[in-house]
């Protein structure tokens, strides 16, 4: 029962949280006269004691006292004697826990929107830095149609957003105090829940006690976000390891974000991409942890709820490394833009401005376009040529149609310059979403 009962391994890491929890209840209860101010003040040097106690030397760990609240009432005992014992008046470590874990996971998340500010203020930067920059879009891994890079990393600027918007949202719902719920049914005490909230930077009280002791509703708030986060991160890491193989060669990682290997001396490897798109799986994992956890469970408290804390934990770390990994590769890499465009020019990108040409020029319905653009594919393949290198004698023995005018369709300048669309790849129309970006970034 010893080893299956004690969570202090783990749980110990609430201890500021536990204590700081501790403090706010001592000083509600002296003023609404509930304990005396002699113990009462007896009680807050004890615990500030036991603060400076953990933070220099760490928590121990007593599996015989089970966990970071018995660790911490144990300590105060022995340095305030019989006092101690009324620190835990109208109040149970159900609501105890339930504080101090909404308390470590709000902010876990504001770490996490910190840590996705930095990313969008990298991806921003590089955005306006290759806003004209040319490189092959893909579907399906296949060449498709020529984009800028500052329209692609703009991409990811608008995932970023959304989850960073996810967090925020949550940090809304999580903004209520448990404490002084009690073991589930609230508690004969006058007490000032209103006074504890504040004091512990909450906006409110929670409004049911059972509700109260028993959500975890914020913690997969968290690991929904953190699970959605991570995603985005690892399509972003996986762009990169793609960019940086040698038959890409479109970046060059940052040596700090690198490693070589044990027995090549040339490789690059690009371990940080790889492992920030590893961790995803194990966020992800951590957040079906609880959700399965938590399925079940009639009110109010269970044991399982011991088991809440591993995987916030295990993900929130994950998370602020591979945010952090990611808002360095973005800001250090180094981009071959003349190869990312030799490859737009490669892969017959400009097919669909032909199509687009012979719509607009022609008058030709665009299925229609489409098989006269076919033909021309087809026979620039042939001869070993991109588009723009047919010459007007070979298009127009495809479809007569085709005049001179065409050629200026089909560069690759002339494609993305074309698309110009709002949202659209268009060098002048990334720009002005890059200081939108900015805007947006400013108002958060």
């Amino acid at each position: 029962m010893r080893e299956i009962n004690a969570s202090i391994p783990f749980d110990k890491a609430l201890w500021l949280e536990d204590i700081s929890g501790s403090l706010a209840h001592v000083a509600m209860l002296a003023k609404q006269g509930i304990v005396s101010e002699a113990d009462a003040d007896a009680i807050t040097k004890g615990l500030n004691q036991i603060a400076e106690e953990y933070a220099r030397d760490g928590v121990p760990e007593n599996w015989d006292l089970e966990d970071i609240h018995m660790t911490v009432e144990s300590r105060l005992t022995e340095i305030v004697g019989p006092a101690a014992g009324r620190l835990h008046t109208a109040r149970s470590r159900n609501d105890q826990v339930a504080t101090d874990f909404r308390m470590w996971v709000r902010e876990a998340t504001r770490r996490a929107i910190g840590g996705i500010d930095t990313v969008l203020a990298a991806l921003v930067g590089r955005a306006d830095e290759h806003a004209g920059s040319i490189m092959p879009g893909f579907t399906h891994l296949q060449t498709a149609q020529p984009v800028t890079l500052g329209h692609h990393l703009l991409a990811y600027f608008e995932m970023l957003m959304r989850d960073r918007s996810r967090f925020a949202d949550a940090l809304v719902r999580m903004d209520e105090c448990p404490l002084g719920s009690a073991a589930l049914a609230g508690t004969g005490f006058d007490l000032d829940r209103e006074m504890t909230a504040r004091t512990l930077g909450f906006a409110r009280p929670t409004r049911n006690s059972l509700d109260a002791v028993s959500d975890r509703d914020f913690a997969l708030d968290y690991l929904m976000a953190a699970s959605q986060c991570s995603l985005h991160l690892s399509r972003l890491a996986e762009e990169f390891i793609i960019w940086a193989s040698q038959p890409f060669g479109f970046v060059k990682l940052p040596d700090t974000l690198s490693t070589g290997s044990s027995i090549m001396p040339q490789k690059r490897n690009p371990d940080a991409a790889e492992l920030v798109r590893g961790h995803a799986g194990r966020v992800i994992g951590c957040a079906t942890s609880l959700m399965i956890t938590m399925k079940g469970l009639p009110l109010a408290y269970s044991k399982d709820m011991q088991d809440d804390k591993p995987p916030v934990f295990e993900a929130a770390g994950l998370l602020d490394l591979s945010l952090a990994a990611m808002a360095g590769m973005v800001a250090d890499s180094g981009f071959d833009t003349a190869r990312m465009r030799k490859a737009a020019e490669a892969g017959h990108a400009t097919a669909t401005d032909l199509a687009d040409w012979l719509v607009r020029q022609a008058d030709i319905p665009f299925r229609e376009a489409h098989h006269i653009t076919g033909a021309a594919v087809k026979l620039a393949d042939q001869k070993g040529v991109a588009l723009d290198g047919l010459t007007i004698a070979d298009l127009k023995a495809i479809d007569e149609r085709i005049d001179e005018r065409v050629f200026d369709a089909l560069s690759v300048d002339a494609s993305v310059a074309a698309r110009a669309s709002y949202g659209g790849t268009a060098p002048v129309r990334v720009r002005e979403q890059v200081e939108e970006a900015r805007r947006r970034l400013e108002k958060i």
